[in-house]
């Protein structure tokens, strides 16, 4: 199968269906759900999707090793790869990657004031004309107030669309409901889109609890697929 095939057949666009089109220009998403579910998973899959049609993504992590944020878009390109059967998959890797930024913090000993700078930087004096960054492993008890609208503020200025996944740490019960995360309600107006993510049975089952200005929770149909680590349909 060649790349624009993929690109209309993937489950990335029931995905965007489900949140009338996608996050969008000027707005941030969260994937949010306890440690361990999948949201690096699910985020590096939509960087890839949005890699293969074309667009130039930052990827944030607060991860100690960046290795292992570049062998998480191996081993996706991989199952991409191998469950289309796609044609020339070493050049059209080769050609993706080149519209990647892998950028490192450790989120503990910098502002996100600090950080928005240095992405701001890599954009307008790095020549890379980033369309989404995404951002993985938030750690919202390490944010300050305000820090997610000044992240919003962030994507209308610069016209990007922003991914965040971000572990839910309170107490149980996690979410309320209506299956909303307690701990983003203070933030609700900042978030266009937020997905949770959630066992059940041998699958993690995707669910949209805010979709842009509708707070009614429905399912996307989708789960993440335990074993090739890619968003698929129910």
């Amino acid at each position: 199968m060649v790349k624009a095939e993929i690109n209309k057949r993937t489950p990335l666009r029931i995905f965007e269906k489900s949140i009338h089109g996608g996050v969008g220009k000027g707005n941030v998403g969260v994937l949010a759900s306890r440690k361990g579910v999948g949201k690096t998973a699910c985020l590096v899959h939509i960087a890839t999707d949005k890699l293969f049609r074309g667009r130039h993504i930052i990827h944030v992590s607060f991860s100690s090793k960046v290795d292992h944020i570049v062998t998480w878009y191996e081993d996706i390109f991989k199952e991409i790869a191998k469950k289309r059967n796609l044609e020339a998959a070493v050049e059209v890797h080769d050609e993706i990657i080149k519209n990647r930024v892998i950028m490192n913090f450790n989120q503990k000993g910098i502002s996100s004031e600090s950080i928005l700078k240095s992405l701001s930087s890599m954009i307008s004096e790095g020549g890379f004309k980033a369309d989404c960054i995404v951002i993985d492993g938030y750690d919202l008890s390490l944010a300050e107030s305000g820090d997610l609208e000044a992240i919003r503020q962030f994507a209308k200025e610069l016209d990007l669309e922003i991914w965040i996944s971000l572990s839910l740490k309170g107490e149980e019960p996690i979410f309320d409901d209506n299956g909303y995360p307690i701990e983003l309600k203070e933030f609700t107006d900042s978030l266009e889109v937020i997905v949770t993510l959630k066992y059940e049975g041998d699958h993690v089952k995707l669910s949209v609890v805010k979709d842009h200005e509708e707070l009614n929770p429905k399912d996307m149909d989708l789960k993440l697929d335990t074993k090739t680590l890619l968003i698929a349909e129910l």
